[in-house]
């Protein structure tokens, strides 16, 4: 009987999980959800917050390179700092293995100040990050329960309002976010790039950022899917009110990262290989809000079920309550709450600053009867770029119309020239002239439908300049 009541016991405290409790921050458990449920069955509790040692790094107008690191355990350093309460304040959170992200945590805080004037904060918790993928999980909780205290501070004694801070995690940063958010109510915003899947996805809400952590959470998925499967190291889920899928979210244009295939199953070693070797597509959520911040319109995302059905322009163009930007400008979006778990899709350009302008365009053709080859269109801008795109290939006949969606490169406001140009197959007459009859272009963003006209006919690999009709 006696052995009963001891197994009992044992059982009932294995349950319970165990716990460990910091003076300033509470106490945490391992007790479920935090683990030992399906998705999260490793078990453990979270590093001390002098190991994790968590770092607050403030850059300002005032103070674009050098930082000043503030701490709400000495509040002299606040007050000597450039931290100003009028301001609206970003916090900026890496993720995994991050020491070699944080040029690009500087780099967002220098493109901020071309626009606003904020507080930025980069959010250094490289010592409970930089060791293994299951302890920097479990320490997730610890640098959410210092970003709180960190808020209360501000609260308390300069009157800082929780609705003027904005989260932008990358990674597991973005559920330290989502924690910081859930400890802490009335944040004003948070941004997910690319948040961490494993351990993560389809977990209870508790345990990872969803749409309750913040009055807005808006999320940029970039290498979505299942560790195990996709080698990839994104959540695939919605956990936002608004989800951003640029390219379908789970490969990106420009990343050529080598497909290798895992060869072992523990999740640490994946999780190292998928920063090493899929870290392109990762990391191009947090490339893409930056460029957002210079770029807004070329982000324009649509609302769709699927990336299949936004390829074959189901969802174009924008409905009449608009479209979101993707990135930084998302909460300007005034249906931005209106459910959560709202889908968006977009194609961004392969190269820097990624980019496009979505447009369906019409080309009519005039000339030769028939032919074979391919017809384009060249875009230039008031600097001198231009760029080319495939409107149609194969047979080419007289008076049929050429239907293509194209993500232009080019920002409609500041095209000064579009081509009419094609190229013959290879047992082509040498002598057959083609023209574009008529181009209609509607874009993405309004409906705004421009007809251009060709005037004649040209050979292959002549331009032919389209004026408005």
């Amino acid at each position: 009987m006696l052995a009963v009541w001891i197994t009992t016991l044992f059982l009932l405290n294995a349950a319970r999980g165990r716990e460990v409790c910091y003076k300033r921050l509470g106490c945490f458990s391992d007790s479920p959800p935090w683990s030992g449920i399906p998705g999260r069955k490793m078990a453990g509790l979270p590093s001390s917050p002098d190991a994790v040692n968590t770092n607050f790094l403030l850059y300002t107008r005032d103070n674009m390179v050098k930082y000043q690191k503030i701490s709400a355990t000495n509040p002299s350093t606040i007050k000597a700092s450039n931290f100003r309460a009028h301001r609206k304040t970003r916090f900026i959170i890496h993720g995994h293995l991050a020491g070699a992200d944080l040029p690009w945590i500087k780099s967002i805080c220098r493109f901020m100040f071309h626009s606003e004037d904020v507080n930025c904060i980069l959010t250094d918790w490289r010592g409970g990050s930089s060791g293994l993928y299951t302890d920097a999980v479990n320490n997730v909780r610890i640098v959410g329960a210092e970003l709180e205290y960190l808020v209360n501070f501000l609260e308390k004694d300069y009157g800082y309002s929780p609705a003027n801070i904005h989260f932008i995690g990358h990674s597991l940063g973005a559920h330290v976010a989502g924690e910081a958010g859930r400890r802490k109510p009335g944040i004003g915003r948070i941004t997910g790039l690319d948040p961490a899947g494993p351990l993560f996805q389809y977990t209870p809400t508790m345990v990872r950022l969803d749409p309750s952590d913040a009055k807005f959470v808006d999320i940029i998925h970039t290498h979505a899917g299942h560790l195990f499967f996709d080698f990839a190291p994104g959540i695939l889920q919605t956990c936002g009110h608004l989800d951003f899928y640029p390219n379908g979210g789970k490969k990106m244009p420009g990343c050529h990262q080598l497909r290798v295939p895992p060869a072992t199953r523990d999740i640490n070693d994946l999780m190292r290989d998928a920063t090493i070797f899929g870290g392109c597509h990762h990391s191009r959520s947090h490339e893409f809000y930056f460029a957002s911040i210079l770029y807004p319109t070329g982000f324009l995302a649509y609302p769709c079920d699927s990336y299949e059905d936004f390829k074959k322009g189901i969802c174009f163009p924008c409905p009449q309550e608009g479209c979101p930007m993707m990135g930084h400008y998302a909460d300007r979006f005034p249906e931005k709450l209106k459910r959560v778990d709202q889908k968006y899709f977009l194609n961004t350009a392969a190269d820097e600053p990624f980019a496009t302008w979505r447009q369906k365009v019409f080309i009519k053709l005039s000339g030769v009867k028939k032919t074979r080859g391919d017809i384009n269109l060249v875009y230039y801008d008031t600097q001198g770029n231009s760029k080319e795109y495939e409107v149609a290939s194969g047979d080419l006949t007289q008076d049929d119309v050429y239907t293509e969606y194209l993500d232009v490169e080019i920002n409609p406001k500041n095209t000064t020239k579009i081509e009419f140009l094609w190229n013959k197959a290879i047992f082509s007459l040498l002598w057959a002239r083609l023209g574009a009859g008529t181009v209609d272009i509607i874009h993405g963003a309004d409906g705004h439908r421009s007809t251009f006209c060709g005037r004649g006919t040209v050979a292959y690999g002549d331009p032919q300049v389209l004026t408005p009709c």
